[in-house]
């Protein structure tokens, strides 16, 4: 297995987790923007006002697209474990 192959599988690895976790964070982060708005023209300082609603909209969005997260990375495994005798060689 020569250094290109092994660069190859470590970028597409990581590729393949930034894109799984990417709409949960990209989530959690908007949703605590708009918290954090509504907080400063409020002056409400209530720390367990974030929480809730970070912690619905990212169960929202895996409940949205756990199937599709889930079928990405049942593919990315089946051809990692596909490669395998490639490997040994």
């Amino acid at each position: 297995m020569s250094v290109g192959e092994i660069v190859f599988l470590m970028r597409s690895g990581i590729f393949q987790v930034f894109m799984l976790a990417s709409p949960v964070l990209g989530s959690a982060l908007v949703i605590g923007l708009i918290v954090a708005i509504f907080q400063a023209t409020t002056s409400i300082q209530e720390q367990t006002l974030t929480f809730l609603p970070k912690m619905l909209i990212m169960l929202g969005v895996l409940a949205l697209l756990g199937g599709w997260m889930f079928t990405s990375l049942a593919g990315f495994t089946v051809n990692l474990f596909s490669q395998i005798p490639a490997m040994a060689r």
